[in-house]
């Protein structure tokens, strides 16, 4: 009977003990205004610090926000077209090797350009004509011309012409001849000797009917061979030889 009730006393005991552990004691509630919230008015006494040089750092490809256009000359995409067509043709490993060997390749084509040029105006300056290097040279001279018309009086053109027929070159020995023929004319005064004058002028100065057709014969064919630039065949050099000859010894 007793421990009955003690059980009950202790079941009804029980919800008593859980209210009090439960208990939460409340904070008193503090509240705040903008007046009590103090800002700070200081001013800053240390200002931030960049390095010199910090620019450097953002330099990368990482950095570089604008899109560049394509700005290559034509002499550039000129460039890169013989790159692409040498490493597709000689099995280069990129681009980069096949535009060193382009870049070599024209600086060598430069410098033969160059020296060609260099060759031409020596060779000009050297023949005193002017003759293009791929024209027929009349320039095989045993003396300059230029000497040969300042001192026509003095020229032993008998001397000059068997020099100048042994040595093969018939061309220069028609002019030979045809100088021979106005030294002879100068002398005897049937003209008066000048460099700059011409065939027409020094046959209007010849009186004699007959040495004048001679002296046109022989001018023509002057002009025909010196000047013409063709081959002179050994038919036609004969022939041209004994019409000079003919004529120079008419003027004895």
């Amino acid at each position: 009977m007793n421990k009955i009730i003690l059980l009950f006393w202790l079941c009804l005991a029980i919800p008593t003990w859980s209210k009090d552990s439960l208990a939460v004691a409340k904070p008193n509630a503090v509240t705040y205004t903008i007046k009590d919230i103090k800002i700070d008015q200081a001013p800053i006494k240390v200002k931030p610090h960049f390095k010199s040089n910090f620019k450097e750092n953002y330099k990368g490809t990482d950095f570089q926000y604008e899109v560049k256009l394509d700005d290559k000359t034509l002499w550039d995409r000129f460039k890169d077209w013989l790159a692409h067509w040498f490493k597709k043709i000689f099995g280069l490993s990129n681009m980069k090797v096949s535009s060193n060997y382009v870049e070599i390749t024209l600086k060598t084509i430069a410098c033969l350009i160059v020296i060609y040029v260099i060759y031409l105006i020596v060779k000009i300056i050297l023949n005193k004509e002017g003759q293009w290097v791929f024209g027929k040279s009349t320039t095989q001279k045993i003396i300059h011309d230029d000497d040969i018309e300042k001192n026509l009086i003095l020229v032993d053109f008998e001397k000059l012409l068997q020099e100048t027929l042994k040595s093969g070159n018939q061309r220069l020995a028609i002019r030979y001849y045809y100088l021979w023929i106005l030294k002879r004319m100068s002398e005897k005064n049937i003209i008066e000797w000048h460099a700059e004058k011409t065939n027409t002028d020094y046959l209007y100065e010849i009186g004699s009917a007959d040495l004048r057709t001679q002296f046109q014969y022989v001018s023509y064919l002057y002009n025909y061979i010196w000047y013409g630039e063709f081959d002179l065949t050994e038919h036609t050099f004969i022939h041209a030889k004994k019409s000079f000859e003919s004529t120079i010894q008419s003027l004895k």
